[in-house]
């Protein structure tokens, strides 16, 4: 009994070291992506493109997390719905941000038709609800099912207490919609392919870039797609320490992971925007710097 007793404060004490490593992470990728919001925001110039638009819409999207807390079950509906529907519109506009890029590098000549300000404030509006259609479902079944009584008992709030039996139906509807979304990025990369092989000289150098950030926008996709798999994987396990290693591992890979891509593919590798994000990162130290060395 003594050895068992021993144990559980070094457990607790590998709980909490995890548990601040999470929170770390969190709070580094969230003054990340402020300073990438901001550095939007601040640039006009980044206003009037297609692909920097929805890069602020991922930006944002990402930003908003799910801490799981005990409240009533009434007020995780309203947490939970934002919750819900952007879970989803980071990928469908991924999804969208490689569709720019093809029509870009295979139809240049309607880029500028087809990927204008305002077509692109209509495809953020359809992306938005594109995403809401797994949480109408959820909550459309949910509403017809529960009680009046638990809307008032205090849950820990997460999507699993909306009905366990509805993990299977938003896991179904979650891989259709990534099927789809994989199916268009593969057949983009096909297409920029085809057109990065026959291209030349400055040509070839942005058709490569293409395929190399469609790459990186169907990795971030299967990221998010294992991640609907990992209740499935969790469940299985029998042994509760390892089931919350895995849990652990899962959130950090699948959950943060994806998310943390998304400033590495166009807030770093965009020389236009990376160039912009040293100048406000630095309080304009950077650009005083270059006008000096430049005299």
């Amino acid at each position: 009994m003594a050895a068992n007793n021993s144990l559980v404060p070094y457990d607790f004490f590998q709980q909490d070291i995890k548990l601040i490593i999470v929170q770390v992470l969190i709070m580094i990728f969230l003054c990340i992506n402020l300073l990438l919001i901001i550095t939007f925001f601040k640039k006009e110039c980044f206003h009037g493109t297609a692909r920097y638009i929805l890069f602020a819409v991922t930006l944002l999207s990402d930003s908003l997390f799910n801490f799981n807390i005990t409240i009533h079950v009434w007020l995780c509906v309203i947490i939970s719905v934002p919750v819900l529907v952007y879970i989803t519109v980071t990928p469908v506009t991924l999804t969208a941000m490689t569709l720019e890029r093809y029509v870009a590098i295979c139809m240049p000549l309607r880029h500028g038709e087809l990927c204008s300000t305002r077509s692109t404030v209509r495809c953020i509006i359809i992306i938005h609800c594109l995403s809401s259609i797994p949480c109408i479902v959820i909550f459309s079944t949910f509403f017809a099912s529960a009680s009046l009584s638990f809307y008032k008992q205090y849950q820990l709030c997460s999507v699993e207490i909306f009905d366990v039996r509805q993990s299977h139906l938003r896991t179904a509807i979650y891989q259709l919609q990534f099927l789809i979304m994989c199916i268009i990025i593969v057949f983009s990369y096909v297409k920029i392919m085809k057109v990065a092989k026959a291209a030349s000289g400055e040509n070839k150098k942005l058709t490569t870039k293409g395929l190399k950030t469609v790459v990186l926008h169907g990795f971030q996709l299967l990221l998010c797609l294992i991640q609907l798999w990992c209740p499935f994987i969790e469940v299985a396990i029998l042994n509760i320490s390892l089931v919350r290693n895995v849990k652990y591992m899962n959130y950090v890979l699948f959950y943060l992971a994806p998310k943390c891509l998304s400033p590495l593919i166009y807030g770093i590798r965009d020389g236009c925007f990376f160039n912009a994000l040293k100048i406000y990162a630095s309080f304009g130290m950077y650009t005083r710097n270059v006008i000096r060395i430049a005299k």
